[in-house]
């Protein structure tokens, strides 16, 4: 009995000396593009765990408030009020046909914008989860956008209201909204997985993201209308934010989309999810570690 564990160690011994240890390289692109796809799929069978944790932090966020979201919804329709008049009486335009395509873009635009600022945040906010639960990473991408879409829906209620005051109705023509709003969709999703696994890994792209917007805002026709621009008008299509929130707006205000507004909006949608697939394919593994 005393000579076995001597025996074995020089088993071992023997058998370790035999060994070779061969290093390979990481998973193949193909590899990983069929882990990324399967994270997709599973995250999309997982939709109602992502609406159910959207309604979640909306309810989180105004917890105690008699009102809740319409907070947001009131203080979108004062502001929208009186920078209406303002701007009227500044722009000298015609109130009736100003108002209501300041609170359509304003609503928009506030969407656009937060889905931004909250896609650099998907996954650090989520650190927590993300440690401690196996969870799809595209989960925390539909909780993210479905968390804005609730908040549009109760913005879109000054849209109703400034057009039921002054009588505007799209028509059949306002279901153009819809292939819009999808590939609005299409693109939050996209920026969620691209811009929240970039300021995952580096911190400061959040900021900068944040002052972009900013200036943005100034030079797209948010509360200023494209016709004020007279012959400088011919570029605005080259602002690809300007295609996305035509594509929304002209529909609803009962006006004719450009072609040349949908072919930006198609080919900047078509930019955005190819370089955020082929960052999440890459990055995907590794965003439990960069949090």
């Amino acid at each position: 009995m005393g000579y076995r564990p001597r025996r074995m160690s020089q088993a071992v011994t023997s058998v370790a000396r035999n060994a070779t240890l061969e290093f390979q390289a990481g998973q193949s692109f193909a590899t990983r593009n069929r882990h990324a796809v399967a994270d997709i799929v599973d995250g999309v069978s997982l939709w109602r765990l992502a609406f159910t944790l959207a309604w979640l932090d909306i309810r989180l966020r105004y917890r105690g408030s008699m009102l809740g979201p319409l907070w947001l919804t009131i203080s979108t329709g004062v502001m929208v009020g009186m920078l209406g008049f303002l701007y009227a009486k500044l722009f000298k335009m015609d109130l009736q046909e100003y108002l209501p395509f300041l609170a359509l873009s304003q609503v928009l635009w506030a969407f656009m914008a937060t889905v931004v600022a909250e896609a650099c945040t998907t996954f650090t906010d989520m650190v927590g989860l993300i440690r401690s639960v196996r969870m799809p990473m595209f989960v925390f991408s539909l909780r993210a956008v479905a968390r804005n879409l609730l908040v549009l829906g109760h913005n879109v209620i000054v849209i109703v209201v400034v057009f039921a005051v002054f009588r505007i109705w799209p028509g059949w023509h306002g279901l153009l909204v819809i292939p819009g709003l999808a590939l609005w969709i299409c693109d939050a999703l996209a920026l969620t997985l691209l811009l929240g696994g970039l300021c995952a890994r580096f911190r400061d792209i959040n900021p900068i993201v944040n002052s972009l917007m900013q200036i943005t805002f100034f030079v797209t026709p948010v509360i200023w209308k494209p016709e004020q621009l007279g012959a400088l008008q011919s570029y605005l299509p080259f602002n690809p934010l300007f295609d996305m929130l035509e594509i929304v707006r002209a529909p609803m205000l009962g006006e004719h989309i450009s072609l040349l507004s949908w072919f930006g909006a198609i080919l900047f949608s078509a930019v955005v999810c190819g370089v955020s697939w082929m960052f999440f394919v890459r990055a995907r593994g590794r965003v439990a570690f960069w949090v």
